[in-house]
């Protein structure tokens, strides 16, 4: 198997809120920049919407990964693709059309990506690969951030990069909560191909040279 570059997706939940255009300049070395919206429903917590996420693409050439943690995802999708989003990431749990969902995003041009809770299995998703651009396996509890990194949810990812693999299909595992120097390298090693760090990044003292040192860590 081909050895692939991690990618790593910093999450402007841990930025800076009052200089956040600073703050997304600030990681030049990002592969994607990771936003995550919460309605205050799906999860228990609210964070930002539509307008941020804009602002945020008039500042950055970087690929949006939109993180939608909303009840009813269809009902904003289009928000989100005007907002100038690259990737529209939803959750299962939140829509009873998943697959027509990622149709239609794919349809406007952008990629579609589905997440799961960490008590939701992967088995009842893995027919519907090929209609995703990316999954999002949370490795805590959605909805906080600086949570700790739960280990067993790297199953999931075992199971993913299998099935993924032998079907030649190109779908991105990404990984969500609590990766940081100590974690990242056993989601690597179990099949992930990008990363989501919040504190990990925001919180260091060099945000970029945080970013540096994870991808050499998931290499």
């Amino acid at each position: 198997m081909a050895q692939r570059t991690p990618l790593i997706a910093p999450s402007i939940l841990a930025a800076d809120f009052s200089r956040l255009g600073e703050q997304v300049l600030a990681v030049p070395d990002a592969d994607w920049i990771h936003v995550d919206i919460m309605d205050g429903h799906f999860v228990p917590n609210l964070s930002f919407g539509a307008d941020i996420t804009a602002a945020v693409n008039r500042v950055t050439d970087k690929e949006l990964d939109v993180h939608l943690m909303i009840e009813n995802p269809e009902k904003w999708v289009d928000n989100y693709i005007d907002a100038g989003a690259d990737c529209i990431v939803f959750h299962v749990e939140a829509t009873e059309g998943h697959v027509e969902l990622a149709k239609y995003i794919r349809s406007k041009g952008v990629r579609a990506g589905f997440s799961l809770r960490p008590g939701t299995p992967i088995e009842d998703y893995l027919d519907d690969l090929e209609h995703f651009d990316e999954v999002i396996v949370m490795s805590v509890e959605p909805g906080f951030g600086g949570q700790s990194f739960m280990p067993e949810q790297l199953e999931k990812v075992r199971t993913l990069r299998k099935v993924i693999d032998e079907r030649g299909l190109n779908t991105v595992i990404e990984i969500d909560g609590g990766i940081s120097a100590k974690t990242i390298k056993q989601a690597a090693d179990a099949g992930v191909d990008a990363f989501v760090a919040g504190s990990a990044v925001y919180g260091a003292e060099d945000p970029n040279k945080a970013i540096q040192e994870l991808r050499a860590l998931a290499q």
